[in-house]
């Protein structure tokens, strides 16, 4: 199970500021419960299911693990002793996703083009093994997948239209991190969240050069 850590150092890393506003994610094999597990794969399954609605994750993983959020209810009336309550509420919810070094951690996914450089370089650099481990490589499968558009290609971010640029680089990181093309010439067209259905998108937009 993915853990958040906040604040905390690691192998050659070095900080001036004790770590203060740094935030990563650690697999742990051993971490969570059974109902904990089931809840992360329900999450998952609802994102990708309702991935071409809702693009954002919505830090669901962090809040999971933050705590539950206090919500107002809809039909309070607004009264004096009503606005209190709702501002209290405010700041105990604040509180409550606030790390303990005092940011706010959060999921910055809306770009498109951070994660298939790094993946390109690594590869080109011979480190890709060395940096990435096994959980980290299908989390990164699975981002590219549910972020993928339904004409099979991928924008500049998530919630862009198909380019070739955007479609180009994630078929390459796609690749570098072990997807195969599925053999369809006797099937149906692919549905999104397949590499294939991104050629078909790369061929429609101008073939890149060595898209096999």
């Amino acid at each position: 199970m993915w853990k958040l850590k906040i604040a905390e150092g690691g192998e050659s890393l070095i900080s001036r500021n004790n770590f203060i506003g740094r935030q990563h994610w650690e697999f742990d094999p051993n971490a969570g419960t059974p109902e904990e597990h089931a809840e992360v794969e329900r999450l998952r399954q609802e994102f990708t299911k309702n991935r071409f609605f809702i693009k954002q994750s919505s830090d669901l993983l962090m809040r999971m693990q933050k705590g539950e959020a206090v919500k107002v209810g809809e039909e309070e009336k607004i009264r004096e002793e009503t606005l209190i309550t709702t501002m209290r509420r405010a700041l105990t919810f604040f509180s409550s996703i606030q790390a303990h070094d005092g940011h706010w951690p959060a999921d910055s996914a809306g770009p498109l083009f951070f994660l298939p450089p790094l993946i390109i370089t690594l590869y080109i650099s011979g480190s890709l093994d060395v940096v990435l481990g096994t959980q980290h490589k299908k989390e990164m499968i699975r981002y590219l997948y549910n972020h993928q558009n339904e004409d099979g290609g991928w924008g500049f971010h998530i919630l862009g239209q198909s380019t070739m640029f955007g479609s180009g680089m994630s078929y390459i990181a796609l690749r570098i991190l072990g997807e195969e093309l599925e053999d369809h010439r006797h099937k149906p067209m692919p549905e999104s969240g397949s590499l294939t259905m991104g050629v078909y998108c790369l061929f429609h937009r101008g073939e890149s050069s060595g898209a096999r």
